[in-house]
């Protein structure tokens, strides 16, 4: 039930496609004035970016928040970013997914693999990583199984360390990959506009 609600809020959404640099770029309207933007790699469908973005109570338009894809870099598009940087050697948190797998990268996290725990928490509907030496931790949610309101399963958990990178991938279920085949389906049916458009026709 919820896996066809929340398609059909996409399938409903205003959308907006655009063909730039082998990605096909999507923007979302969805009706209380949420946006959404993904990109996907052209050829193999994969999503590269997924970020929202909403109005605050004056209406004024906020930050894009990256949920899938490389993090903002620190301070960009900010005042007195020179002043204010992120430390190179802070652990660098980002999501990545595959075609079968949601999957989570912590780079910058030197310790071996066996110092690493990662577990569902139930009850918080999240993924923990913890360290025995405790000198990492972090919970985080997967806003996709939220979405379509489906339960964690400790078994699609699983991760691997290499080259100071923590790698999480939790396997996608079933009733997610197919959604997500259905939603391929729809977005080839979103017009394409041409990228040196200045404004986009939504559908």
């Amino acid at each position: 039930m919820a896996v066809t609600g929340w398609l059909e809020s996409l399938r409903t959404a205003e959308k907006t496609a655009l063909l730039q640099d082998g990605r096909r770029k999507v923007h979302y309207l969805f009706p209380d004035g949420k946006e959404m933007a993904e990109e996907y790699d052209e050829k193999m469908g994969e999503l590269l970016v997924r970020k929202w973005r909403v109005k605050s109570a004056l209406g004024a338009l906020g930050q894009w928040q990256i949920e899938v894809g490389e993090p903002a870099l620190p301070g960009a598009g900010s005042l007195g970013s020179e002043f204010i940087k992120e430390d190179n050697a802070n652990p660098i948190f980002m999501r990545k997914d595959t075609k079968m797998s949601f999957q989570w990268r912590i780079r910058n996290l030197a310790y071996p693999k066996d110092v690493y725990s990662v577990c569902v928490d139930q009850k918080e509907r999240c993924i923990v990583v913890r360290t025995t030496n405790k000198k990492y931790y972090k919970k985080f949610s997967i806003p996709d199984l939220d979405r379509y309101q489906l339960p964690l399963d400790e078994s699609s958990l699983s991760f691997a360390h290499a080259n100071c990178t923590l790698i999480i991938s939790y396997q996608k279920p079933k009733e997610v990959l197919a959604a997500e085949s259905e939603l391929q389906k729809e977005l080839k049916k979103v017009k394409l506009a041409h990228s040196n458009d200045g404004d986009c026709k939504t559908q």
